[in-house]
């Protein structure tokens, strides 16, 4: 059995301890990981114009798809690691870590190199026009190389957490953070290089986290670090971190799909204004989320050795816990952005139409988001309580099952024809949906716990 401090005191300390100590590593890392994007999207913003901040919204599905490429794996194994650290099998996990690394490298290789064999094409599909190209292009074609990095530094910044390391993970985050924060005051304030300094500053700040995190996962010191021998593709353990990592993914990968008919139906019957507002829209909430898998990402380990270790009892506490702190977030930032919304718009522009854009988004948008943290900490629960087809259906309920109808059919001609304002009621009406659907799953497995506890 393995004997560390570190992953025994998740079956041992209270529920709320085990989640403050976890979740706030994870939150402020994760905080600090969405200045990547945010704060690119300040400077962008401010610095060069609407048109560039609209043509930066336009590369927000490659960015979908590589984060669901980290997410596949990083949490797919990390909670993998999680259970079989907690059922006491360390060479297992060390199995996982090693084909997670493999298979960060094989997933990122592949859409690097289709994105830059057909980056134009994809661009016009993702929505670009002939105002937007040039910035969502240049910044494209300089951020490509960094996103292997970006997808190493999040898949095996999990595998840390996973085994016992949270403030090593915030670290790992914080030193991305603070290098891209710096180089863009220095390549786009200083330099005025524009989107490409913007990209720079982004590639050498992920090669910053993925130095940092290898350092810690080479060094035999550490509870989980790589061994020889586990690099060699596995299937069983790849089915594995697939059939958990898939729910995550799943909510990404629909994410880019989303985001590129949000950018088609505003191209079609909005402006570039619109894609502007979409922007800020989704950097705004983004914003919000990354408290929320923060504490999700908290969680994961404590549920999951836990479940593992056949201590079911504190896997409710975790739930409500974690729903409780993270619906008190959301409706915050609901409140926030209907109250104040020209205040969340002049944080990225200064421009009157972009601001006047953005306040109607947010207001028409933002009422029902409230009940998004249950339906992340929801997914979460499931893929830790070895749910994976319930986790799966929770990311398809909002993201597909819901938004990509709504959205179609109030924004299309052959629809309601709502145009602009279609597409931003489909946020609202998609959350309240998913919730009742997801709330439904979620006490099917609660029941599910209960029985097999009694047995």
């Amino acid at each position: 059995m393995i004997q560390s401090e570190k992953l025994t005191r998740l079956t041992s300390e209270p529920i709320g301890r085990l989640l403050w100590q976890y979740s706030l590593p994870a939150v402020v890392g994760m905080l600090v990981m969405s200045l990547y994007n945010v704060v690119d999207r300040i400077f962008i913003g401010q610095v060069v114009g609407p048109e560039a901040i609209a043509g930066m919204t336009i590369t927000f599905p490659v960015m979908n798809i590589t984060t669901a490429v980290g997410v596949l794996v990083g949490v797919g194994g990390s909670t993998r690691a999680s259970i079989v650290l907690g059922a006491g099998n360390l060479k297992r996990a060390e199995l996982i870590l090693g084909n997670a690394f493999t298979l960060t490298w094989m997933f990122a290789a592949t859409y690097i190199a289709i994105f830059a064999t057909w980056i134009e094409p994809i661009l016009y599909a993702f929505g670009a026009g002939n105002a937007t190209l040039p910035y969502a292009r240049e910044y494209m074609v300089w951020v490509l190389p960094g996103l292997f990095f970006t997808n190493l530094a999040f898949s095996l910044n999990n595998m840390m957490r996973a085994s016992g390391y949270p403030n090593q993970a915030m670290a790992t985050m914080i030193i991305g953070a603070v290098t891209n924060v710096s180089l863009d005051a220095v390549f786009v304030l200083w330099l005025d290089w524009g989107m490409f300094g913007a990209a720079l500053a982004t590639d050498i700040a992920m090669l910053a986290s993925a130095v940092f995190v290898l350092r810690h996962l080479c060094n035999r010191k550490h509870t989980l670090h790589f061994r020889r021998g586990t690099f060699k593709p596995q299937w069983g353990v790849m089915r594995n971190i697939f059939a958990i990592g898939i729910a995550p993914a799943v909510i990404n990968a629909a994410s880019c799909l989303i985001n590129a008919i949000i950018n088609q139906s505003l191209a079609a019957t909005g402006s570039d204004m619109s894609i502007g507002a979409a922007g800020i829209f989704v950097t705004y909430t983004s914003l919000i989320v990354t408290f929320i898998l923060g504490i999700s990402t908290g969680l994961q380990p404590i549920i999951g050795y836990n479940f593992g270790a056949g201590r079911l009892d504190r896997l409710t506490r975790g739930l409500k816990l974690a729903t409780g702190v993270s619906s008190v977030i959301c409706v915050a930032g609901s409140v926030v952005g209907l109250c104040l919304p020209q205040y969340v718009a002049m944080m990225f522009t200064s421009d009157e139409v972009l601001i006047s854009t953005t306040v109607h988004c947010l207001r028409t948008a933002l009422w029902a988001f409230g009940v998004v943290g249950f339906q992340i900490i929801a997914t979460t629960f499931f893929q830790s309580t070895g749910a994976p087809g319930k986790a799966f259906m929770a990311s398809l309920a909002r993201q597909v099952i819901f938004m990509i109808p709504f959205l179609l059919w109030f924004s299309s001609p052959w629809g309601l024809n709502l145009g602009v304002d279609g597409v931003w009621m489909s946020f609202p009406i998609s959350d309240l949906c998913a919730t009742v659907v997801i709330s439904a799953m979620l006490l099917t497995q609660l029941r599910k716990i209960r029985d097999a506890r009694r047995q």
